[in-house]
């Protein structure tokens, strides 16, 4: 069978169990501050689980694109070193939600694995979990009974709690699992050593393809274990060792998922798969970290310096240095494999297909990018090694900074280091990467205390924020949280008008009030599915009833910010083609931001185009046309644009303003004229293929355009003239002849200064030495002595000046002095830590700069004394 057929047959037969085959959601996601990536299949059903959502159907099953970077076996660093480890990968899984649990889970397991595919049964091991005392959790005797129905019991291996016993997090839904592995050695080798002894022993042939996990307990905060009302079936299986197995491969990059990739590859960077370890490693982190980044993008994600950009951006950086490193390739070539994935996937995928060129356009920007910092990389590692000829480690901090400061990877510094036999100081670099994850993790760490319920059986809250923006509300739980020194609370009411940040528009902001007291509610964000309040102190009286009020004017900013976003959108496809797509935004009472993707950049005259659209859309005053709850199948019909990335329910919410339709959960003017005048303030390109254009409305934009009148009557008095364009040409005209005029006395003075000089010299141990101490302009003196030394020669030129209370020095050699030894660079470090500063240059010329003004005289004399003493020193 091959990849595809595999995956379908997953799918199809969990369907004759009754199960509805859901998509994948994006690998990318949004609005959860707890996650960026999806990163096992249960991460779409979390809210289910946390009984924040209801349950659409009981039984779920589908393949899911995951994305680990982290964990057991899941450093980055480590994958494409073994044979059955990636970033990007997919699992099959099968779900119930309250409905059957172990037995079903488990008989169906085996039926798929032994009898549609046909794995060999007198291979395949199971866990179970052995219990654990400081849980007080017995044995999972229950598992264990039902497994022995359909293998023997020296098949059933008792594990710990490390390896079986699941947990969603520090808190939240848990339960023993129950692991499927499998023996692909050759019979010989399983002859020798029973598979029993390998089972989670690291065997890259023993190796778990299936995980069955049953949720059945709630870890609170303080760690004590409770069993839920309702038990779950979560189960994930790895679909490219499944592959592995079921097609008689020794590795996940044999199989028909990897092998086009790594085949390609090989071929268009000259290489050969099989023939030499480092070349076979670098393929296969060049296929596996191309299908991470690709599946990223497609899904709205870019590279970028934070967040999980960053995280996209450290993979695709790896990929290309892998293929500079040990393939040997010096330009972009990634972006050329990009079709071959499309290709291999695009079916299962679409947005793999539909976002093809955008993925080309951004990974060749990126290789673009990182050539270039990585020859400035070796030009700093060549550089610090000329200034350190004798040193034969490299220092640890050095390293790090070429890492931390200018993305420079660790292993390219060790292999630099390497060819001229030297070392790095390892234990140095670990060591400010720690500091580094340090201050990571602090920066992050939250403090969070359990819920504590006050209102049972509330789900989560009614939102009302459409309609209105007050209502009563009663507190159904809150908790305690600590960060960064500080501690709030969340608060989830029964009923909110507060929109929580969502979409790209932030949170609204306003007070909870009773009759007694005020709480200010500073944001609202959402959680899990829930709408917290945030909120720095709580109510004196918890069960009382409170007015929910948003601060209105901050509301109405948003919101008209948010509908002008919709009318940019139209006005972009309409000025610069129906390519363009949202890619991004960001939706404040203050300002709108909003990336889309477009190739180059706009022209003012498009620019200037897209703000009269937007205008006169608003002034045409067009009432809002909302559609809530509507099949989404029947939204797309009407028009909706549906956003690669975005998670869609089955049921969506549809905003028109006249031509412009799109689905959106985000709050609205109720008229366009509401809105008032839009003006663009910058645009600009946030990466290959993708531009963002920033703008103000209403008052903001009015206080934006004032400001552009004030300034220009301001000019108009500066100037004293009404034709701003033609007093700047004049002034403009005035500047650069002076400018010339300048130069022409700047010059005569440093010829003066170059004949006055001239008499100046005199004999120390052979050679001519010119010095001289005058408060003159630096620059000035530095222009001389490179005169005075290139028609020179046996001359040393040593000038210094506290000129601006700025002390300088500047040593110049004439190029026999040169030829003989003396270093203008060596001498000037030598001596710039007696004006308290630093300095350097070239070996026949060189300058200083400090702080200590008293200095600068004992400068110019240890350089001249430095000077004729490496003469005298290389005479000998």
């Amino acid at each position: 069978m091959n990849s595809n057929e595999i995956r379908s047959s997953f799918l199809d037969f969990f369907k004759t169990k009754a199960h509805t085959i859901v998509p994948s959601a994006p690998m990318v996601i949004k609005n959860d501050p707890t996650l960026m990536f999806t990163n096992a299949g249960m991460n779409q059903f979390k809210d289910i689980f946390l009984g924040n959502a209801p349950k659409k159907h009981l039984r779920i099953a589908d393949s899911q694109k995951c994305l680990r970077v982290s964990g057991k076996h899941n450093d980055l660093e480590e994958v494409g070193k073994d044979t059955y480890h990636h970033t990007m990968f997919e699992m099959l899984g099968n779900w119930s939600f309250g409905d059957y649990f172990k037995k079903d889970a488990i008989d169906w397991a085996w039926e798929f694995l032994t009898e549609v595919l046909q794995l060999d049964a007198n291979r395949l091991y199971v866990t179970v979990f052995e219990g654990d005392k400081e849980d007080h959790t017995e044995a999972d005797e229950e598992a264990k009974t039902i497994w022995k129905k359909h293998l023997p019991e020296n098949r059933i291996i008792y594990g710990n709690k490390k390896d079986n016993f699941w947990e969603m997090g520090d808190s939240g839904p848990c339960g023993p699992c129950s692991e499927i592995h499998i023996d692909i050695r050759e019979d010989s080798e399983r002859a020798k050593i029973d598979g029993a002894t390998l089972i989670n022993k690291d065997n890259p042939l023993v190796i778990e393809i299936w995980n069955l996990v049953f949720i059945q307990f709630n870890r609170l905060a303080s760690g004590v274990l409770v069993p839920l009302a309702e038990k779950h079936v979560d189960t994930g299986m790895g679909f490219e060792r499944l592959c592995m197995a079921v097609q008689g491969k020794k590795s996940n990059y044999d199989t028909d998922v990897f092998q086009p990739l790594i085949q390609y590859i090989a071929d268009i960077t000259h290489n050969q798969y099989g023939k030499e370890t480092s070349t076979d490693i670098a393929l296969r982190v060049v296929a596996d970290h191309l299908r991470a980044v690709s599946f990223a993008i497609a899904d709205g994600q870019l590279p970028s310096n934070n967040g999980a950009g960053y995280v996209i951006r450290r993979i695709l950086r790896r990929a290309i240095r892998y293929g500079y490193t040990f393939l040997k390739v010096d330009e972009p070539f990634i972006h050329r494999i990009v079709p071959v994935l499309v290709n291999q996937m695009g079916e299962q995928y679409a947005e793999l297909k539909s976002q093809q060129e955008l993925i080309q356009k951004v990974i060749q920007e990126e290789e673009n990018s990182f050539l270039k910092t990585l020859s400035s990389g070796i030009a700093k590692f060549e550089n610090y090694c000329q200034k350190n000829p004798d040193r034969q480690i490299i220092e640890g901090d050095f390293a790090f900074e070429l890492f931390d400061t200018f993305g420079f990877p660790i292993d390219l510094t060790r292999l630099l280091a390497a060819e001229k036999n030297k070392t790095v100081d390892m234990e140095g670099f670990q060591q400010g990467l720690e500091e580094q994850k340090k201050r990571s993790r602090a920066a992050a760490a939250i403090e969070t205390d359990d819920w504590i319920e006050l209102i049972p059986n509330v789900q989560h809250a009614e939102f009302v924020g459409y309609d209105t923006l007050n209502c009563n509300a009663r507190i159904v739980k809150y908790r305690q949280l600590k960060s960064k020194g500080k501690q709030y609370y969340q608060l989830v009411l029964d009923k909110t008008p507060f929109y929580a940040e969502s979409g790209g528009q932030v949170g609204d902001s306003g007070i909870l009030e009773s009759i007694h007291e005020k709480v200010i509610v500073t944001d609202t964000l959402k959680e899990n599915n829930l709408t917290v309040h945030i909120v720095s102190q709580l109510p004196e009286n918890l069960t009382a009833t409170f007015t929910a009020k948003v601060n209105t004017e901050e509301r109405f900013n948003t919101q008209n910010n948010h509908s002008a976003t919709h009318l940019l959108h139209y006005a972009l496809r309409k000025v610069l083609g129906e390519h363009v797509e949202q890619k991004g935004s960001l939706v404040s009472p203050e300002r709108l931001r909003f990336d889309f993707s477009h190739f180059s950049k706009m022209t003012p005259e498009e620019l200037a185009k897209t703000e009269e659209m937007v205008n006169e859309l608003i002034r045409q005053n067009t009432p809002i046309d909302e559609s809530r709850n509507i099949p989404i199948e029947e939204a797309k019909k009407q028009g909706a644009m549906a956003l690669f990335g975005e998670k869609y329910g089955d049921e969506v919410r549809v905003i028109r303003f006249g031509h412009s339709v799109e689905l959106c959960g985000g709050t609205h003017t109720t008229a366009t004229g509401n809105i008032g005048l839009f003006k663009i303030t910058s645009e600009s390109a946030i990466a290959a293929g993708v531009r963002r254009i920033e703008a103000v409305t209403g008052k903001a934009a009015e206080h934006y355009v004032n400001g552009f009148i004030a300034l220009h009557d301001e000019l108009k008095s500066y100037l004293n003239s009404n034709n701003l364009m033609q007093a700047i040409e004049k002034l403009t005209q005035e500047n650069e002849k002076m400018g010339k005029e300048l130069a022409l006395l700047q010059q005569e003075k440093i010829q003066r200064f170059v004949q006055e000089m001239s008499q100046k010299n005199s004999e120390i141990n052979g050679i001519q030495i010119i010095r001289e101490f005058r408060n003159v302009d630096a620059e000035l003196m530095k222009q001389a002595a490179y005169q005075l030394k290139e028609k020179s020669n046996n001359t040393a030129i040593v000038f210094g000046t506290n000129a601006g209370m700025k002390p300088s020095v500047i040593v110049a050699l004439s190029e026999d002095l040169v030829a003989k030894g003396i270093n203008a660079s060596t001498i000037i470090r030598g001596i710039a830590s007696l004006i308290q500063g630093g300095g350097g240059g070239q070996p026949s010329l060189a300058t200083a700069g400090g702080k200590n003004c008293d200095g600068t005289e004992s400068a110019i004399n240890k350089a001249v004394e430095m000077i004729t003493t490496q003469l005298s020193g290389s005479a000998q």
